[in-house]
């Protein structure tokens, strides 16, 4: 039976969930039809058009029916694939049936109170509108929620005082127990079998007072946890309207394209997922559109008919990553290159090299469309892209690979982020690391956990790793309780395929939380990568595994390589355009005792290269002319100056460019967002003398 107040409360729930479902399934329908799944379509449809008749919505209920038609003559059959005229028209339907459900969300006010259906058993009159309750958001719930552990979290704080009290009670009475024992009298036998009956009893309500409290406060951390979590969005919930763009885009254009994603289960904030969902609406369709060629060509280029575009996602520590990729033929660098220099937008007397065409995409204008249509042609689209990731913090980058296909990738740094996490304990702080990245917890013996400290290696199934102990990284001043007592604790953990094992005094716990970024006025070390709350309202640091992977191979390597008696340090080449980044780096490396060069610019630094006995080179990589991957490379291929290190420092964060550094020969890349001094000259002092 439906709410008196509101007769449609339950059906909007029903509805949206029931148009969702439909959504996603009508779209694999055209990917893969299939009697299973002709048949889930045609369950949705009957139950929400049964569902609509009930609350008299026969709009909805009249194309639920619509829907079943065009289905029911091929229920059971062996379908390869739907004719278009009937996607066309499942597609039809299915809008019309979204649109009036979302009609339902909000309804005119003049014409609610007329139009308001009747529901059995409801009071005559009452229509779905009267003393309708303001509109909330949508977390205003678990707000609630969440405001209520808070409550409770505060209530329980007077029962754990309340246990230390009973604890030294307990204490006392048993102190007066023993004093009793020295009495001879029969009234000190009695006054002592009464107070050793009273301490038991104290005793054990003590012990059990504190295991409720305990048990309690876990629970509600964990309820706290999720119910945080609930706030948070899945990635998957953009991937049906994605899917849909690349559907009618490639009706529009008279292509057959397959449309894959990946990742649906990472949950982020739901500003950051709108966000992004505006941006990759338009990737898609240019993936659709300027990507995938029309079927002859694919076939006389020895491709499938079909083409694909797969939107993949994926958390990689404090960044998330939105992938598009097609297998079309690439960004058309000739038809970039006219356009560019038609429009002025080329430097005159130098030829760009492939990668300056593309980032010319990202700034806007330009198109290789011949026309202007629904989906193509004004130039728009990647900048969206790109004033998304400015905004939100993030960057994007497009690699090219001509005649098979482009990747667009969006990075941008989590604001919000479900996580289960091992509470531990170190050096007196407790902190939490995700539990994902987590291998294994061994407890170390005390000759191990020494040797583990003093060498920073730790052997590890079958397999030297480097060993971190984390209160000397949280704070190097407190020595770690391992340090004290020669025990500890090591949790074995990996990121980016490197294994290392952290140093711990203990562990306290698992929860599950939601890290938030920490204030830009709180700059923390590498290893820190947000905060999240506790039951008592206070902060608790949450570590970063790739943070921690680097800091360990770091630590390993911190120590200087001695310089030969007689022997003079060879100098640092910093070559950056900018003359800001170029005048804080040598401030950073004179300070710490190098001879510093500067270069405005590879062509530049490379001449000063072929002058001079360098130690190591210090690039960007986004430079006008030569960029700093072309720089190393061009450095490696020398035989002059093949020997001599090179290190990478850029903004862009992608793992693609950090596999392209590495094949051009980078010994090491630093971002310039997560720029730390100390990492730097780690890098140095390991790569040169």
């Amino acid at each position: 039976m439906a709410d008196a107040r509101d007769p449609l409360r339950y059906f909007r729930i029903e509805a949206r969930e029931l148009v969702d479902q439909i959504s996603a399934a009508v779209l694999d329908l055209d990917q893969e039809p299939g009697p299973d799944l002709i048949a889930r379509l045609l369950r949705y449809a009957h139950t929400l058009k049964g569902a609509a008749r009930v609350v008299k919505q026969t709009d909805i209920a009249d194309r639920a029916h619509e829907f079943e038609d065009v289905l029911v003559p091929h229920r059971g059959e062996a379908v390869t694939r739907m004719p278009a005229d009937e996607m066309r028209e499942l597609l039809r339907l299915n809008d019309e049936i979204a649109r009036h459900v979302v009609e339902l969300e909000q309804p005119a006010p003049a014409a609610a109170a007329a139009d308001a259906p009747q529901v059995e058993g409801a009071p005559p009159g009452l229509h779905a509108d009267d003393e309708e309750p303001a509109p909330r958001a949508a977390t205003a719930d678990l707000d609630e929620l969440l405001d209520a552990i808070g409550e409770a979290s505060a209530r329980i704080a007077p029962l754990r005082d309340g246990s230390r009290t009973l604890a030294r009670l307990h204490r006392g009475v048993e102190a007066l127990g023993d004093r009793l024992r020295v009495g001879r009298s029969a009234g000190d036998t009695v006054a002592r079998s009464a107070v050793q009956r009273l301490a038991g009893e104290m005793g054990a309500l003590g012990r059990r007072l504190t295991d409720a409290v305990d048990q309690v406060e876990r629970e509600l951390d964990e309820v706290r946890g999720r119910a945080e979590g609930l706030r948070l969005v899945a990635a998957g919930t953009i991937f049906t309207a994605l899917h849909r763009a690349v559907h009618d885009a490639a009706e529009a254009e008279g292509k057959r394209v397959r449309f894959a994603a990946h990742g649906a289960d990472t949950r982020m904030g739901p500003n950051v997922l709108n966000q992004v969902n505006g941006a990759f609406l338009h990737v898609v369709r240019n993936a659709v559109v300027h990507g995938i060629e029309p079927e002859a060509d694919r076939l006389a280029a020895g491709k499938p008919a079909e083409g694909s575009v797969t939107v993949d996602v994926e958390r990689r520590g404090r960044w998330v990553y939105f992938r598009c990729t097609d297998d079309g033929s690439g960004f058309d660098l000739s038809a970039l290159r006219r356009v560019a220099k038609a429009r002025g937008l080329l430097p005159p007397g130098r030829e760009p090299g492939p990668q300056e065409l593309i980032d010319l995409v990202l700034h806007g204008g330009i198109s290789t469309s011949g026309a202007v249509t629904e989906v193509a042609g004004r130039g728009i689209g990647m900048d969206v892209a790109r004033d998304v990731a400015l905004q939100l913090g993030g960057a994007v980058n497009i690699t090219n690979r001509p005649g098979q296909g482009a990747t667009v990738e969006i990075s941008l740094p989590l604001t919000l982020l479900s996580m289960n996490g091992l509470i531990v304990e170190a050096g007196g702080t407790i902190v939490t690391m995700p539990l994902d990245a987590i291998r294994r917890c061994v407890r170390l013996p005390a000759a191990d956990a020494a040797t583990a400290i003093a060498s920073r290696r730790l052997a590890h199934d079958g397999q030297v790793v480097p060993f971190l102990p984390l209160a000397r990284t949280l704070s190097p001043r407190e020595p770690a309780a391992e340090e004290r007592t020669g025990s500890a604790v090591a949790v074995v953990l990996t990121a980016d395929d490197d294994t290392v094992a952290v140093g711990v005094d203990r562990l306290a716990g698992t929860t599950t939380l939601v890290a938030r970024p920490l204030p830009d006025l709180a700059p923390a070390a590498p290893v820190i990568g947000g905060v999240a709350i506790d039951l008592d309202g206070n902060p608790r640091l949450v570590l970063d595994a790739h943070g921690l992977v680097a800091e360990a191979h770091r630590a390993l390597a911190v120590s200087p390589k001695p310089v030969e008696p007689g022997k003079k340090r060879r100098p640092i080449l910093v070559v950056d355009d900018s003359l800001t980044t170029r005048m804080l780096e040598r401030s950073i490396l004179e300070s710490a005792g190098y001879e510093v060069d500067l270069a405005a610019s590879a062509e530049e630094g490379l001449e000063a290269a072929h002058q001079r006995d360098y130690g190591l080179f210090l690039t960007d990589i986004d430079m006008p002319g030569m960029d700093g991957f072309g720089f190393v490379a061009t450095t490696r291929a020398d035989p002059l100056l093949g020997h001599i290190p090179a290190i990478l420092v850029s903004s862009r964060a992608s793992a693609e460019d950090r596999r392209h550094g590495e094949e051009v020969g980078a010994s090491a890349y630093v971002i310039k967002g997560e720029f730390n001094q100390e990492e730097l000259l780690a890098h140095i002092r390991r790569l040169i003398l």
